[in-house]
């Protein structure tokens, strides 16, 4: 599923609530740092085909403008997702600076949001745009190397958990730390590897960079539509609230989407 549009919606979110979406990638394909087994959007293209291009900084202002102006009933939230991780946008500072700006002209209690995978944070300009927006719903979904990487597939091979942490640090807690749990058959090579970010192995070494962190917020979620590997399974809702009970417990904020 691929956003044909710069802004789209607004759409009833079940974590954030009404949520205008705006998309900084191409929408005639995805792109991506990382390859998600379970992203709604596919898999990223092959390097010989068509990438799309990304929209200006002038179009996605525009865009957003025109939206804003003529709703009726103001968004919860401002959301920028799309068919990709939003903040490979060369212009992705510029385009927060301006989105916060017509925030504050059309829609003054609307909150702005980004859902990133993280793997930009090691760009200065990137971590200030975050700053300056309202959420900042940053993304691990395993805490150790190998799961990480079979689940997510990062284009850079050499990304490991403790990349992600130390860079997540910068925030000083002052986040929310999303995390989709799931377990299937992945196609690998010549071989099918199971994999299941829910085992108790799993969870240990999660809490333990939950606690490292201290997010001000956990957002745990399921697969919920279509996924690019079929033989995926979604966790229980039973299950997911069992993952969340022992950071509620400690009075961590957990919201779950089950």
């Amino acid at each position: 599923m691929l956003f044909d549009s710069i802004v789209y919606g607004p759409i009833h979110s079940r974590r954030l609530g009404i949520s205008l979406g705006v998309n900084l990638l191409p929408t005639t394909s995805k792109r991506c740092s990382f390859d998600c087994i379970y992203c709604e959007c596919g898999f990223n293209p092959s390097a010989d085909a068509e990438h799309g291009v990304m929209p200006t900084l002038a179009q996605v202002q525009d865009a957003l403008r025109q939206a804003l102006s003529s709703q009726t009933t103001p968004p919860d939230v401002i959301t920028f997702s799309g068919n990709g991780e939003p903040t490979i946008h060369p212009d992705f500072i510029e385009i927060i600076r301006h989105t916060c700006a017509l925030r504050d002209q059309y829609c003054p209690s609307a909150k702005v949001s980004v859902l990133s995978n993280s793997t930009q944070l090691y760009r200065p300009s990137v971590v200030e745009a975050l700053r300056l927006c309202d959420n900042r719903i940053l993304k691990l979904d395993s805490a150790i190397d190998a799961t990480m990487r079979l689940i997510d597939q990062p284009v850079n091979p050499h990304l490991t958990v403790r990349d992600i942490v130390t860079s997540l640090q910068q925030f000083d807690g002052d986040f929310t730390l999303q995390t989709c749990f799931l377990r299937g058959q992945v196609p690998c090579s010549d071989s099918i590897i199971h994999v299941d970010n829910t085992t108790p192995d799993e969870l240990s070494a999660w809490y333990k960079v939950v606690h490292e962190l201290h997010p001000k917020q956990v957002m745990i979620y399921v697969i919920d539509r279509a996924t690019p590997v079929q033989s995926l399974e979604k966790i229980s809702p039973e299950q997911m609230q069992s993952i969340a009970a022992p950071l509620r417990e400690e009075g961590i904020d957990v919201i779950v989407s089950a």
